[in-house]
């Protein structure tokens, strides 16, 4: 499982590209989103990388969280 803070992430329409995004690149991901902290976690066969890469280019910066 990956976490990242996505501190632009405020909304649900941010929640739907984001999960939009991640899943065209691997259907099975899983993702859970806090939108209060900001907080996405994501169960994926993709890496921190790949996903953080993903992320940027859907228009949400982001860091990984340990």
């Amino acid at each position: 499982m990956s976490k990242f803070t996505v501190p632009n992430m405020t909304c649900g329409h941010c929640t739907a590209a984001i999960k939009k995004a991640v899943t065209a690149a691997d259907s099975a991901a899983i993702l859970t989103f806090d939108l209060e902290a900001h907080v996405v976690e994501v169960t994926s066969r993709l890496d921190n990388e790949a996903l953080a890469t993903i992320l940027k280019t859907e228009g949400y910066a982001s860091s990984p969280l340990s």
